[in-house]
């Protein structure tokens, strides 16, 4: 198959046109112009410059394509609502645009923050209500996930839309962003750190995407990806601040962590400031996100293929070459 894929330098577009690569397809990147593109050019067949933003920079991207991954976004914790709905929303719409009527499907990754960043989602379902919180990742998935299914008509195979957990694995922003933090500055558990993680590893995720963007049955269908790890905050921070040589020491309750994220993320937008904390990652690290990932199993016939243990050997031997 003729594949396109977005983002297709980042870290999950890395791995994806890889695994790609290696199951036989044909892999169009999508690159920034200028970007570096050396590190998958084993992986794909053609390369592209274009930006998301531009659409005059995408005509034909998706020509004699027969699945789009649209993985291109931003992914930090911070930023205007502009720095999220420029890339999310109107990034969408600029390649749903370049594509239709030339692709055969169009596979959005999205996120399960998309369900509501700040609110515990435990054993919420694919169509289970979505709602705004004010975190604009969360808000701006959600908006173009509304414009991907208005898109329906318009590929022959239909669009799938994927929810990934916690993005987790060498590279990722649980490591490097967090590992980080841990290691250069003030750190503190949420709540203790006493929910569950919601992780899915990386390898883990591409499996799943593959299914997505390849089976029949999956068109026009919304996927939860969340590995099956029984592992909290806690465990997964003391592991990852051990690996850096750190000792996290103190936990904010979630009520004064969201409070106070909302107000430096303020003041840190004035002075075009990194926050020191953020809603985003308060809802993330202080509630319980274990979205049921039962449809994914049943229909795609995906499955947590890396374990916990695994996953963090591979993440130490990264951060031991890279951050230590």
């Amino acid at each position: 198959m003729n594949i396109l894929v977005t983002g297709a330098t980042g870290f999950i577009g890395t791995r994806l046109c890889e695994a790609l690569s290696d199951s036989g397809h044909s892999v169009r990147a999508l690159v920034f112009p200028g970007e570096d593109f050396s590190h998958i050019s084993d992986f794909i067949a053609e390369k592209r410059e274009g930006d998301i933003t531009r659409p005059e920079t995408l005509e034909g991207i998706g020509d004699g394509i027969d699945v789009v991954y649209h993985l291109a976004a931003r992914v930090l914790d911070y930023g205007s609502r502009d720095d999220f709905y420029a890339p999310i929303l109107d990034g969408t719409r600029n390649m749903l645009e370049a594509c239709a009527g030339a692709a055969g499907r169009f596979v959005f990754i999205s996120s399960f923050c998309a369900c509501g960043t700040g609110r515990h989602n435990k054993g919420m379902k694919e169509e289970d209500e979505c709602i705004r919180t004010g975190v604009f990742y969360g808000d701006a998935k959600l908006d173009a996930e509304e414009l991907v299914r208005s898109y329906e008509n318009r590929f022959p195979e239909g669009y799938v839309i994927i929810r990934p957990a916690n993005v987790t694995g060498p590279a990722s922003v649980w490591v490097k962003e967090l590992g980080g933090t841990i290691r250069d500055s003030f750190f503190a558990y949420f709540d203790e750190g006493r929910y569950s993680a919601s992780l899915i590893y990386v390898d883990n995720l591409v499996d799943g995407l593959i299914l997505a963007g390849t089976k029949d049955g999956a068109a026009n269908r919304t996927y939860f990806f969340r590995d099956d790890w029984d592992v909290t905050w806690k465990r997964y921070l003391d592991d990852l601040a051990a690996i850096l040589g750190k000792e996290i020491k103190l936990s904010l309750p979630f009520w004064l962590a969201w409070f106070l994220g909302g107000i430096i993320e303020r003041i840190a937008r004035l002075f075009g400031s990194r926050p020191t904390i953020t809603r985003h990652a308060a809802g993330l690290l202080g509630r319980d996100n274990d979205v049921d990932n039962t449809k994914a199993k049943e229909e795609l016939g995906w499955r947590t293929r890396v374990g916990y243990k695994e996953a963090m050997i591979e993440i130490e031997k990264w951060v031991r070459e890279n951050m230590v």
